[in-house]
């Protein structure tokens, strides 16, 4: 008997990870907006005009995170925010067109009120955040409705 150990995983994200794939991605449509994050999307087919095979060597969901130093100062901070993009992606993946996505952080989250670099409560911040970025293209998880923010990932 042989196993078939893709039964049950959720799809392989490829990651953006060469400049040209980020410029790529940024200079494609903008799809929706947060108070801090824009989620980015371009396609990455062999067919069209923003398909470049060299940018992407094959088709599938591409995700990329960008935490620029300027929103967010210290770096456990930027590495908060893109662990959460990227555990949040793969549960979208799914869900979403087999497309290049960039999530851009655009604004920064008050010092003020998160003064820790990394908290539970900034942690929780950024994980609403991102479910409403991508519930706003694909709507809510099934069965994640009431996702309770001590369920943070970490």
């Amino acid at each position: 008997m042989i196993a078939e150990p893709h039964i049950g995983r959720l799809p392989a994200v490829k990651r953006l990870q060469t400049r040209a794939q980020f410029q790529a991605v940024l200079g494609g449509s903008t799809v929706s907006k947060t108070a801090h994050f824009a989620l980015h999307c371009c396609a990455v087919g062999v067919s069209g005009v923003d398909a470049n095979p060299s940018v992407f060597p094959e088709p599938g969901f591409w995700l990329g995170a960008m935490a620029p130093k300027r929103w967010a100062k210290r770096a456990v901070t930027r590495n908060t925010i893109k662990r959460q993009v990227y555990s949040l992606g793969a549960e979208f993946a799914p869900l979403l067109k087999e497309k290049a996505h960039l999530i851009r952080l655009r604004r920064d989250f008050d010092r003020k009120v998160f003064v820790s670099a990394t908290s539970d409560a900034l942690r929780a911040a950024v994980r609403s955040e991102l479910m409403d970025l991508f519930g706003q293209i694909v709507g809510p998880l099934p069965g994640k409705a009431g996702l309770d923010p001590s369920q943070v990932m970490r």
